[in-house]
């Protein structure tokens, strides 16, 4: 049996069984879940990192909204932090890289 101790999406443990394999679970509470799940941002981080996938994008995306959701934030509000965060501070539409500044940002 192999361990892996992470954070898993709702499904696996039926894939597993459905190929022919045993998995032991337990469900944890949205506290130790939250912990789990900032580790698995990370993961799914280096793994976009590595393979420039789109996939790995859509991983990363499911994990932000689901710590959003932990932490009582939803979806539209989210995004409405993301919009005023653009208005004050920008987006990164025109691709601009600080070279240097005497201000600290």
């Amino acid at each position: 049996m192999t361990i892996y101790n992470k954070a898993i999406r709702d499904k696996i443990p039926e894939i597993i069984k459905e190929s022919g394999n045993n998995c032991n679970i337990k469900t944890l509470s949205d506290e130790k879940f939250l912990i789990e799940l900032e580790k698995k941002l990370d993961e799914e981080l280096i793994e976009y990192h590595e393979s420039k996938s789109v996939e790995e994008l859509t991983d990363l995306m499911e994990i932000i909204q689901r710590i959003a959701e932990l932490k009582e934030i939803d979806n539209k509000t989210l995004q409405e932090l993301q919009k005023q965060k653009a208005e004050k501070r920008g987006k990164f539409k025109k691709n601009l890289f600080l070279l240097e500044t005497d201000e600290k940002i």
